[in-house]
């Protein structure tokens, strides 16, 4: 199985998921990498791994369909089977979503539908959230909507601030992505428009873990 990574900075779950590949626990080969942005701190990685790269920057299209047009071609040209968002600061058309719908995932850092968009450890924190965390999710038309495979909950300490809270959740986004890949890879995750299956039942509520505890097999 083939999958493209789309990322728009640094690219730690990119290295999270090249690290799965690796150790042959990922179930895919990444193909390449598209950045919408041409300063993204995990092109270089992505380049040291040996992956294809492209970048694709919103400046140069005049709207939001011709970049994602010109997205599609990108993928399209590389034949992949799973697109995997990755800190990828777009928000697609419903065009583009409808045709990759049934192989595209998204890590998202917080417990969904909690905290959908950006600056999640910040509003957690404001909030007064006493759990935090990540997810994994199918991707659909709304933004950060789409069903939610499997969670990590992370405790909110007293004297946890941003960068604290977020190191943490990052943590376990490096371990819940890379395993809800395996499950698509090895054929017992499905996607379908607003609903997932795993080994042919319908989760009809995500899977969950702590921070730190073994992760479902």
């Amino acid at each position: 199985m083939r999958a493209v990574v789309l990322i728009s900075g640094r690219g730690s779950n990119l290295q999270a998921l090249l690290a799965a590949q690796r150790a042959g626990e990922l179930g895919a080969d990444i193909a390449g990498v598209i950045s919408s942005r041409g300063d993204a701190g995990g092109l270089p990685k992505a380049a040291a791994a040996g992956c294809q790269v492209a970048v694709l920057e919103a400046s140069d299209h005049t709207s939001r369909a011709d970049f994602d047009a010109a997205l599609s071609r990108q993928i399209d040209a590389w034949q992949v089977d799973l697109v995997l968002l990755a800190g990828f600061l777009r928000i697609f058309t419903d065009d583009f979503v409808a045709r990759y719908q049934t192989r595209m995932l998204n890590i998202h850092p917080s417990l969904l539908p909690a905290l959908k968009g950006l600056h999640t450890h910040r509003r957690a924190l404001a909030e007064g959230h006493s759990e935090h965390g990540c997810s994994v999710h199918a991707v659909t038309p709304e933004l950060d909507g789409g069903p939610v495979i499997l969670q990590s909950r992370v405790p909110v300490r007293p004297d946890d601030d941003e960068q604290t809270l977020a190191d943490r959740v990052l943590r376990e986004e490096h371990r819940i992505y890379p395993h809800v890949v395996r499950w698509f890879a090895d054929g017992r995750l499905q996607l379908h428009p607003g609903a997932v299956l795993l080994d042919g039942q319908t989760l009809t509520r995500p899977l969950q873990v702590r921070a730190g505890d073994p992760l479902p097999v």
